[in-house]
């Protein structure tokens, strides 16, 4: 048996347990939700039933209120999307008893976007999103990046023996806890083309209804392809073959599964005309490698493939990381209409903002904070720093509140 990888979202679990009467763990298929919630029944003595048990969701959908009385202790109830009635039912129970850690729900699907299912549940339920693993869980460390950011001073990152190859592998493998331990390349392609299969004809059904579900595969491929890229949905229906309408609901679903991710548009009256539109991205970029087709040799050669790996890795490593952070940013994207891009904006509750570049080169020049520079002038006291995120190895000032930072930073940066 594998050993069991903590995850540094757990103490936002226990948190939420101790004062939310349902919490909903969710997260695509595969990256170890029900691997985490037996460890939780154990942690706190909870009962523990799966619906990808057809037995036990016979017995649900035949007598959704009878089955839940059955159970005394709290409960967790992994794969709860597959048994729409069991909502209602969970309602109903909550509203008699308020108390806190009632129950622990896994799902693949975020019925936050599915309104029918979620209205059973508005206002009596915490959410945390459970991504595959971020490379300091790998590590076994917890980093805290994003509060760094956000410091007064940021911690300086230096002297790590910084191997290509290595940090290569480690994007090209992304963060499914199956993928880390198959040993080949041909392995790792089986997995995701089983992985996408299982998702198509499980998942993706228990979200919607749908006839194309032929049709997803090529889309997911399309999405890859742009990753990073901003979304036209015009242009994108197109290429698919799609009507619009269809399109974005095919994107709707895709999203719900946890495939793929719209990072909003940053928007701000400081003197300039912001394009509106977001940028799409695959969540994982293991998946994102075998969609393209992607593998060491090629990513040495094709610099244009490595800087959309890079960018998405770093997208993906800001996402987990920010959902345990104390700072808790939302994350955008910056482009004005005159063509300046910003990879990514953080933005706390305050309204400070963090800017990110990304760059898959170990060398960095003055004139690659220009856009940064400027942003920095436009926004004033909120802007806390500008970051350029680079394959180097060391913390590298270039003036006020504007730095060059090793994208080891993720996993090596000490405790503020």
């Amino acid at each position: 048996m594998a050993q069991f990888i903590p995850r540094n979202i757990s103490a936002e679990i226990f948190d939420a347990l101790d004062t939310s009467p349902v919490l909903l763990l969710n997260g695509a298929r595969q990256t170890g939700k029900s691997t985490l919630a037996h460890w939780i029944a154990k942690q706190r003595e909870f009962d523990y039933i799966t619906l990808d048990d057809f037995t036990v969701l016979n017995a649900v959908a035949e007598d959704p209120v009878g089955f839940m009385a059955s159970f005394e202790r709290p409960l967790i109830i992994d794969e709860v999307q597959k048994a729409p009635p069991l909502f209602v039912t969970i309602k109903q129970l909550v509203d008699r008893d308020r108390r806190p850690g009632r129950f622990l729900l896994t799902g693949s699907a975020n019925i936050f976007m599915l309104p029918k299912l979620s209205e059973s549940l508005a206002g009596r339920v915490r959410i945390i999103t459970l991504w595959p693993f971020s490379c300091d869980e790998l590590r076994r460390t917890h980093n805290r990046f994003i509060d760094a950011l956000f410091a007064r001073r940021f911690p300086r990152v230096d002297g790590e023996d910084f191997s290509r190859a290595e940090w290569i592998a480690m994007m090209l493998n992304g963060g499914y806890p199956e993928v880390q331990n198959l040993p080949t390349q041909k392995h790792r392609r089986d997995w995701f083309s089983a992985y996408i299969t299982t998702i198509l004809q499980r998942d993706v059904k228990d979200i919607a209804q749908i006839a194309g579900l032929h049709e997803l595969p090529r889309l997911l491929s399309l999405i890859a392809a742009q990753n990073g890229s901003l979304l036209n949905l015009s242009s994108l229906a197109r290429d698919a073959g799609l009507v619009l309408m269809t399109l974005k609901r095919y994107v709707t679903v895709l999203e719900a599964a946890f495939l793929i991710k719209r990072v909003p548009a940053w928007f701000r009256n400081i003197g300039k005309r912001l394009i509106k539109a977001p940028k799409i991205y695959l969540t994982d970029t293991g998946l994102f490698s075998y969609l393209t087709g992607a593998d060491a040799q090629r990513i040495q050669t094709d610099s244009r493939l490595l800087g959309q790996l890079t960018e998405s890795w770093v997208m993906q490593e800001l996402m987990k990381q920010a959902s345990w952070s104390a700072t808790r940013p939302d994350i955008y994207t910056y482009r004005s209409a005159a063509g300046q891009e910003i990879d990514f904006i953080l933005e706390n509750r305050s309204g400070q903002i963090v800017a990110l570049e990304v760059k898959a080169s170990a060398q960095v020049t003055s004139s690659d904070f220009k856009s940064l520079s400027d942003l920095k002038e436009r926004v004033g006291p909120q802007f806390v720093r500008g970051v350029i995120l680079y394959a180097g190895e060391r913390t590298v000032p270039f003036g006020p509140d504007l730095l060059a930072v090793p994208l080891s930073a993720f996993w090596l940066l000490p405790k503020i």
